[in-house]
């Protein structure tokens, strides 16, 4: 495993690179796929990603996971600004990043994304068009969605406050005062953009030295036109649609239904779990099991049938 950095929009993004670790998915000029992983709501590289990227190494595959901007190890300011537009730019810059490596094969570029980063391999993979399958875990497809979400388990005035906090944040910045945070996750009852019960231990049984418990309000002022499940009928790659039936985070409809958009593309496995326990234990294990199935029948079926043709 080693550091890299790329740039994204004139900012440094930071991540790290696994090189696969035998030739199984190597062609014939020893290039192998390359996943590129992107966590959730205010996520980092250390929280919870690397174990699914030391697999994907350990089976053949290269893998990449990066921090957006504004987070972790990654540069921008203000620190924890969460901007939709630039992380999918800086999801767009990792592919390029990946794109260009000696031992990467360019074609065979897997897009990867857990929880908010679920639904952006959607819009990604959309965008881009040229990505050979797309891994969406416990996605959070529909902003809209989200947002009452919210508000039913949590209360109209819960997220009446946090609307609040949005505007004072923007408020702050057109002032160039600092920004309004508030917290990613709390206990039920406080402020914060998830409050579900098994939210808080979920999100700090994976955290990572890099991750805080905050960000910029602002978010919640644009989250509900954030609904990238909508564009799922315009994927052209198969994409693995995994979600945890006990999820009370990320809405399970919205991600069934964005699975029934790209009918005909999407594979559907779901796990008796809440949220944040597809990252370890016996739910981790049966989730990256069924994502190097996945794979294996994907990627590889894509190689073989570029060897096929270039026979002929």
């Amino acid at each position: 495993m080693r550091a890299i950095t790329f740039d994204s929009g004139g900012v440094r993004c930071a991540g790290v690179h696994l090189s696969g670790e035998d030739g199984a998915f190597a062609d014939e000029n020893g290039r192998r796929p390359c996943v590129v992983l992107a966590n959730g709501l205010g996520g980092t590289v250390d929280s919870g990603l690397l174990p699914f990227a030391e697999r994907f190494a350990a089976a053949g595959i290269d893998a990449l996971a990066f921090d957006y901007r504004h987070f972790g190890l990654s540069d921008g300011e203000p620190r924890q600004l969460l901007s939709i537009s630039r992380q999918l730019e800086d999801y767009a810059a990792a592919i390029s990043y990946v794109r260009s490596l000696e031992n990467v094969d360019p074609d065979r570029i897997v897009v990867w994304g857990s929880s908010y980063a679920g639904g952006h391999v959607v819009a990604v993979a959309v965008a881009d068009g040229h990505v050979v399958a797309a891994i969406s875990q416990v996605p959070a497809m529909d902003g809209a969605v989200a947002l009452l979400n919210l508000a039913r388990y949590a209360g109209p005035g819960h997220l009446a406050r946090c609307m609040l906090a949005g505007v004072r944040d923007v408020a702050a910045s057109l002032r160039g005062r600092p920004p309004v945070m508030v917290p990613l996750v709390g206990a039920p009852g406080t402020i914060g953009a998830m409050t579900s019960p098994d939210a808080e231990p979920g999100y700090r049984a994976i955290a990572g030295p890099s991750w805080r418990n905050e960000m910029t309000a602002r978010i919640f002022l644009r989250a509900g036109a954030y609904r990238p499940g909508l564009q799922a009928d315009r994927l052209n790659c198969p994409i693995l649609v995994q979600i945890a039936d006990r999820d009370a985070v990320a809405p399970v409809k919205a991600a069934q239904d964005a699975a029934w958009r790209a009918t005909g593309r999407a594979e559907v496995r779901t796990y008796p779990v809440g949220h944040f326990d597809i990252y370890l234990g016996a739910p981790f294990e049966q989730a990256i099991a069924d994502q190097l199935h996945f794979l294996r029948r994907h990627v590889g079926a894509h190689l073989r049938v570029r060897q096929a043709a270039q026979m002929q």
